[in-house]
């Protein structure tokens, strides 16, 4: 069983196109993290992402849906006191609040962000392709 933070990049990327990011994100070995605002962030771009997606609406939906029961959410409030601490090992303001998670739970991060994996050293980050060969 692997625990992993998610960022929204992948989240967004498995809602676009089916294949192995969608199919990933389903599988029972994996225990999915992210912050409770990564479904907020997503209704922004809702509209958008449904016009990217190779998925009929009633596909999109359901999709959403099982994100949301697999995906399980972290609070705010339990997140903020690795925030500080996230600050001075995240290359990216944006990406804070996913590596305070991953302190707070003491486990990977999956983002395919090629700053947060090579320009910190405190935390393990995956790219997609990385969980293709594990």
């Amino acid at each position: 069983m692997m625990d992993l933070v998610i960022d929204a990049n992948i989240f967004f990327a498995a809602l676009v196109k089916k294949g192995f990011t969608a199919d990933f994100l389903l599988r029972n070995d994996l225990h999915l993290y992210a912050p409770e605002f990564i479904f907020e962030e997503f209704e922004l771009y809702k509209n958008l992402l449904k016009k990217k997606t190779g998925r009929t609406t009633e596909e999109f939906n359901l999709f959403i849906e099982v994100l949301q029961r697999r995906i399980t959410l972290v609070s705010r409030e339990e997140i903020d006191p690795y925030l500080e601490q996230a600050k001075e090992i995240s290359p990216d303001i944006k990406d804070v609040t996913y590596v305070a998670l991953a302190l707070r739970l003491n486990c990977a991060i999956w983002s395919n962000d090629k700053a947060l994996k090579e320009k910190q050293n405190r935390l393990k980050v995956y790219h997609t392709h990385d969980l293709v060969r594990l």
